[in-house]
């Protein structure tokens, strides 16, 4: 036992937002309205690609695991050891894990601090630190408006004349700042503007996405549903209006129905029972409104090895950020997207020692390197899309991360 390494968690009370406790490198987070967790130091970290990466990660994390000596007495989701998760879209592009020394979290009005190694349980500070945002010129990314347009008419085409039903198609922006970039300043605002979402950081990918992939808790699993979107004017009225106006769209129905059937359909070897609504409700964020649905389900006790990593190999890539069918989807954004998506779009968010956790989709996003972030957004294409009006939809969902940096 003695050569076990000590992990240890006990009951912490810090004044401090929790976003306020990071330092200037190195921050992990996964935060939405205060609650949450954050982590900082890096015991340890892996990278993993390829067809089996969701495997491979779930191997690393049991074999770190297993030289733990863990001391945890809090019955509370997200305590004890865990790792911050930022996986790919594309299996053939690296995904992240980090192991935190240290974790703080709030849950239920219940604070913690979880560390490793045998040192004294670590001090967190007394006031928030002062931050010096930089300045951003921006750029193009990968593709001009144009011709992002252009390769929306092509999916469009290649929807109408085949077995495509919708198609995800993304676009990136560039950022170049003034110094290097502090992610912390990005968060706190972040934050603020956006607090229904989850604001994360794992390794400079660093956003606010609304969109739960999976939540799983003691043999329940939840998965949140996004797909049919329209901007906000501020005006409540108008909104209500074009709230309504969204549920009613054939199109965004249409685009909706497919992303809750591909998460549905990955669920449902998993679970003794699943619940899908019939019909989805509007969600509204600060800058846009979006469909959504909350699939539910209870897992099979009988599958001693399901956890979160088998279910991600199985709900990722969705419907909401490839396209229905899956495959041929997958196929014409390798052929016509353009760019490399790298983490964008793939799940974020963190695992416990049980196989636990809560993770996202990297949406709403930017991958920060030193003085460059380059932030991400991306559109439902189904036979009935405008390019125009899916390339105001794209920079509606810029928004976030525009204002988080300017």
């Amino acid at each position: 036992m003695s050569s076990l390494i000590p992990v240890t968690t006990s009951k912490v009370s810090s004044h401090l937002p929790l976003l306020d406790l990071l330092p200037e490198s190195g921050g992990l987070s996964w935060v939405r309205g205060g609650q949450g967790v954050v982590g900082w130091g890096e015991y340890a970290k892996t990278t993993v690609k390829g067809p089996n990466r969701f495997r491979e990660a779930r191997q690393w994390w049991a074999e770190q695991l297993a030289t733990f000596n863990v001391v945890n007495t809090l019955n509370v989701s997200g305590t004890g050891p865990i790792v911050f998760t930022s996986f790919s879209f594309d299996e053939n592009e690296e995904s992240v894990l980090v192991i935190p020394q240290v974790v703080v979290g709030t849950r239920s009005g219940v604070s913690w601090m979880t560390w490793i190694g045998d040192k004294a349980q670590p001090y967190l500070p007394k006031k928030a630190p002062d931050l010096n945002p930089a300045e951003f010129a921006w750029a193009d990314g990968s593709l001009t408006p144009n011709e992002w347009m252009s390769r929306v008419a092509t999916a469009k085409g290649e929807i109408e004349i085949g077995e495509l039903e919708k198609v995800v198609l993304a676009r990136d922006l560039v950022a170049v700042a003034d110094r290097t970039i502090d992610i912390r300043p990005i968060l706190n605002n972040l934050s603020e503007q956006y607090p229904s979402t989850y604001v994360f950081a794992v390794d400079n990918l660093v956003g606010a996405t609304p969109e739960l992939l999976l939540r799983l808790t003691r043999g329940m699993v939840t998965s949140r549903v996004l797909a049919g979107t329209i901007s906000k004017t501020g005006d409540d009225e108008k909104d209500l209006a074009l709230a309504a106006s969204l549920a009613r769209s054939s199109k965004d129905l249409e685009e909706h129905e497919y992303a809750v059937r591909s998460v549905a359909d990955a669920l449902e070897p998993f679970c003794t029972s699943t619940n899908v609504p019939e019909s989805p409700f509007v969600l509204h964020l600060a800058n846009v409104m979006h469909l959504a649905t909350d699939v539910t389900g209870a897992l099979i006790e009988s599958k001693i090895d399901v956890d979160a990593f088998s279910l991600l190999s199985r709900l990722h890539p969705s419907a909401a950020v490839c396209g229905t069918p899956t495959h041929l989807a997958s196929q014409v954004i390798s052929s016509i997207e353009g760019m490399s998506r790298g983490r964008y779009a793939g799940p974020v968010g963190w695992i416990d020692a049980q196989g636990d956790g809560e993770l996202g989709i990297a949406l709403r996003c930017g991958q920060v390197t030193d003085t460059t972030i380059r932030i991400f957004a991306g559109c439902g294409i189904v036979s009935g899309s405008d390019p125009e009006k899916e390339l105001q939809e794209s920079n509606a969902k810029f928004a976030p991360m525009r204002s988080a940096l300017e």
